[in-house]
């Protein structure tokens, strides 16, 4: 595939070299899905998160929900936890344990999916029972907004795919993805505090929130709300309540929810109706660019899936 680094090519060839073979047996004398993450330096992180979030064990043994007794795993890098700030295994105790164990598991499906069988459009369920979507882009396969950087690597468990960005889903909406954050249920130093409250002073709380308003959300952190003259939380509860759903509004994008790699269009009409405007897409991200903007926001955490649409974590409040 294109686009892949010396590092990342020199990773394909050491695994392809090693677990790859045509020997019909070879599968039962293939190491486990988790022994692959244990072996390879490139998962180390992965197998630390396997082990604190207890999914290790599993993925060392056949899969008793599935007649061929496989599991696919769709496995993160290194380099694509270190894009959440998620350097090393001590690194994760950021999350929490109930939402990493479901992130892992957001990775996993029953049964052999190899990439041949992988299809522009098509979708695959989870371990976590929400479904995952692939997007052809530009020669690249992507499974919800994460290239595919490595296939079909054998275990005697199933199969492995490499991909380049930790998948997230929140199985709630958009609020309650918020929400989520906000009281520290998915990461122990919630960063969207500002936004939580400004969702529920501006009373777009249920329009968000309606399982039949489908959104692409540009979410900003706390810090770019202070940098945007909100000093406290409190300011944002004593705003003008219609001022906040002027500026939540040009956030929101009612185009069903899209992952970064399904964005083509250089600008998009917000649920306001205003203009946002996209830099090319370059390492399965953009930046966004309000009317107002002199400087454009870039996605701290891009592709978050949500039951009502798709949010991407930005570090800049797009001004309308």
């Amino acid at each position: 595939m294109k686009n892949i680094n010396i590092k990342s090519a020199l990773f394909a060839f050491t695994l392809l070299t090693t677990f790859v073979s045509c020997d019909n047996d070879y599968k039962e004398e293939a190491p486990s899905i988790a022994s692959i993450a244990v072996t390879n330096e490139a998962f180390s992180t992965l197998e630390a998160a396997a082990i604190q979030g207890g999914v290790a064990v599993v993925l060392s043994n056949p899969n008793p929900n599935d007649p061929s007794g496989d599991y696919t795993v769709f496995a993160p890098t290194n380099d694509a936890f270190a894009r959440l700030g998620l350097v090393d295994g001590g690194s994760l105790g950021v999350l929490q344990n109930s939402f990493l164990t479901n992130t892992l598991l957001y990775h996993v499906s029953n049964g052999n999916l190899l990439a041949n069988q992988i299809m522009d459009g098509g979708t695959s369920t989870s371990a976590l029972g929400v479904d995952r979507r692939f997007v052809m882009r530009e020669g690249d396969l992507y499974i919800n907004g994460s290239k595919i950087i490595i296939t079909n690597v054998s275990a005697s468990n199933g199969t492995v795919h490499a991909i380049d960005k930790v998948m997230l889903a929140t199985g709630v909406n958009i609020v309650e993805s918020a929400l989520l954050m906000n009281d520290a249920k998915v990461f122990t130093s919630p960063e969207l505090t500002f936004l939580v409250q400004a969702v529920v002073t501006s009373g777009l709380a249920p329009v968000l929130a309606d399982e039949n308003n489908r959104f692409t959300i540009f979410a900003p952190t706390d810090a770019a709300f202070k940098a945007a003259g909100f000093a406290t939380v409190e300011d944002v509860a004593n705003a003008d309540p219609s001022f906040l759903q002027q500026v939540l509004l040009n956030h929101a994008i009612a185009d069903g929810g899209t992952f970064t790699c399904e964005q083509t269009s250089t600008t998009a009409t917000t649920a306001g109706g205003n203009t946002l405007t996209y830099s090319p897409f370059q390492n399965g991200v953009f930046t966004i660019l309000g009317n107002s903007n002199t400087t454009p926001a870039n996605m701290v955490i891009p592709d978050i899936l949500c039951s009502n649409g798709v949010v991407h974590v930005i570090d800049t409040v797009l001004l309308p």
